[in-house]
């Protein structure tokens, strides 16, 4: 399930990268407002018409809108003497919305019992292609073809999956409406998308359940198979309707390759929560209309953008976008086709600094059950790494050793039933929080982040949360409605013997010295069978050179002011990164150096792909 179902609107300005371009890059990028997009691209068009018409196709990400775009298009294809006829694809080509229903809604989860807030589901796998309707497509087609017998027209197909291989012969300029997730789920939520196939806008939860598990997934699959291939002749970046940018194919390519150079950091994202505390609102600067900041999406792969400033302008992209295109120098060859092309770790602060509770005591799902039950690709492995915390701070992991765990469910069922409230502490192990314990928690582990701390987090591949609350302390969400819980689920996926003696010798481990340099060294602070990823330490006072050997790193800053990332050989592709900032290293960067431009001693937090990762089953 998608992580971010109410992002904060706001626009962290700070992480912005800038790689060096080429001046015809810079220069190739068409912005100024959309109405100059508008009037550059018409005369982009204008240059190719011949005797016939143009047919221009636009494509784009769930929720990506034309309305603006054509609008101006018509006005200058006016002033230009040309005619536009825009024709609609998605009505032209697809099935009734009650065929396209009879299709999605069986795979979604309508059992209450099991899934109280109705989140759940299974992922579509018919892509774009499934919802055809074969008569129309071919109506279609004809259309197209007898459309191009006009004399000094163009042709605008607009519509979501107009680019799927089925069609893409019919169009002379083939373009992509981008829109990054945030902005996705933004508009969902102000009303201004409604479901493939339907004729209006459903409950905003519902929407985003059915754009997870059908609009989202065939769009992201859709705009991986053009970016493999290199399709789109203009890549529109619409976040903002009224100040889109056009870049054409070669300065993108020349914008993402460039950028893979280089140590980056996305945009992140952030969240108010019911457990939300105020360190980070304090440490980002985060606007005083947040009630709090429960998480910070500071690099989960399917949530965030990348900000690339190339000349005057700063080009918000879907972070998806650029891993999808620049996958094998960004992760190593073997990790894309060992996780299908997707970035398969994913990184966020959860911050209950001086916050009113805990977070809910919860559970995730292992392969095995994500497969079956969601068809979904990966389990959710866990880990928080602790950063900051106040009086009395404890993060929960694992069932006491003489837990009734039978008792313990019976007792969470009367509280979701009765709202009795449990004892939890009779139940539920925990570790004295202090700055720098590391905790890896396998799918299936119970576990906690506690009151008073701020934790990294760092989670495994799953596309999505599968996260089932198994107690949350009857509280009560923003909307005075108490919060539902997840026993069925979590009852059904809770591991049994993870106990305090078996957690305290697998799975929270001390550190232990892995190697060292001159005047630095690396611990290992949590590796072990259940999770492919490995966490690491980087001490020292000075610098730390490191080498990439063809894998993925990703640092963050945990002990100190500021550093530098940068390449040993070429040392003018570099990132500054300040505290709690976290920064992905490319596989293909090989040795780079962290460089101390504070006073204070440094400590980085490591995490890679672990050795053998190819080889795990799960």
């Amino acid at each position: 399930m998608s992580f971010m179902y109410n992002p904060f609107p706001y626009d962290d300005p700070k992480p912005v990268n800038r790689p060096k371009l080429k001046e015809e890059t810079q220069k190739a990028v068409i912005a100024g407002g959309t109405p100059n997009v508008a009037k550059e691209f018409v005369s982009i068009c204008r240059q190719r018409l011949s005797s016939g018409s143009l047919v221009v196709c636009f494509d784009g990400y769930t929720t990506a809108s034309w309305s603006l775009f054509i609008n101006l298009l018509f006005r200058e294809c006016k002033a230009s003497n040309i005619e536009l006829e825009v024709v609609d694809f998605n009505s032209e080509t697809f099935k009734s919305g009650e065929q396209i229903d009879a299709m999605i809604d069986p795979l979604l989860e309508w059992d209450t019992k099991k899934d109280p807030t109705l989140l759940f589901g299974r992922i579509y796998k018919g892509g774009y292609k499934g919802l055809l309707d074969e008569s129309k497509s071919k109506a279609f087609c004809e259309k197209i073809e007898k459309l191009r017998e006009r004399k000094n027209c163009i042709v605008a197909v607009c519509g979501y999956g107009s680019l799927i291989p089925e069609f893409r012969s019919l169009y002379d300029i083939k373009c992509f409406f981008d829109v990054t997730p945030k902005e996705s789920i933004l508009r969902i939520r102000r009303g201004e998308y409604k479901n493939l196939g339907k004729d209006s806008a459903d409950l905003i939860n519902r929407t985003i359940r059915r754009c997870y598990y059908c609009d989202f997934e065939i769009s992201v699959q859709n705009r991986k198979e053009l970016l493999h291939n290199d399709v789109i002749d203009y890549y529109f970046a619409s976040n903002d309707p009224h100040n889109i940018q056009m870049v054409p194919r070669e300065a993108l390519n020349d914008i993402f390759s460039q950028l893979v150079n280089y140590p980056f950091r996305c945009k992140p994202v952030y969240l108010e929560g019911v457990w939300g505390g105020t360190y980070m609102m304090k440490l980002r600067n985060l606007p005083k209309t947040m009630r709090n900041c429960a998480w910070v999406f500071d690099f989960i792969p399917m949530e965030v953008s990348v900000v690339v400033e190339v000349g005057n302008e700063k080009i918000d992209f879907n972070y998806c976008t650029f891993v999808h295109k620049m996958g094998v120098r960004l992760m190593g060859e073997t990790c894309v086709k060992k996780y299908d092309g997707y970035f398969p770790i994913r990184f966020n602060y959860d911050d209950s600094y001086h916050s009113t509770g805990n977070m809910s005591i919860q559970c995730h799902s292992g392969a095995k059950y994500n497969k079956e039950a969601y068809d979904e690709f990966g389990r959710q492995d866990e880990s928080y790494y602790v950063v900051a915390t106040g009086h009395d701070a404890k993060t929960f992991i694992g069932f006491r050793d003489d837990a009734d765990i039978d008792q313990f469910c019976r007792d969470i069922e009367a509280a979701d039933t009765e709202h009795k409230p449990v004892d939890y502490m009779k139940y539920v192990s925990y570790e004295e929080s202090k700055p720098g314990l590391q905790v890896m928690i396998p799918a299936g582990t119970v576990h906690s982040s506690g009151r008073n701390q701020v934790v990294l987090e760092i989670g495994s591949l799953t596309i999505g949360s599968y996260t089932y609350k198994m107690y949350d302390y009857l509280r009560l969400d923003f909307d005075g409605k108490q919060r539902p819980i997840h026993t069925y689920l979590g009852e059904k996926t809770i591991v049994r013997d993870r106990r305090t003696s078996w957690v305290r010798g697998n799975i929270v481990q001390k550190p232990r010295l892995l190697t060292e340099g001159d005047g630095w060294q690396e611990y290992v602070l949590g590796q072990c069978d259940l999770l492919y990823f490995t966490l690491r330490r980087l001490e020292f006072e000075k610098s730390c050179e490191q080498d990439t050997n063809g894998i993925f790193h990703v640092l963050s800053l945990v002990d100190g002011e500021k550093v530098r990332i940068r390449s040993v050989e070429h040392p003018e592709r570099y990132y500054d990164a300040d505290f709690l900032d976290i920064v992905v290293v490319p596989a293909s960067m090989g040795k780079y150096v962290i460089e101390n431009l504070g006073r204070e001693p440094i400590r980085i937090h490591k995490t890679m792909l672990k050795d053998g990762f190819q080889n795990d089953k799960d």
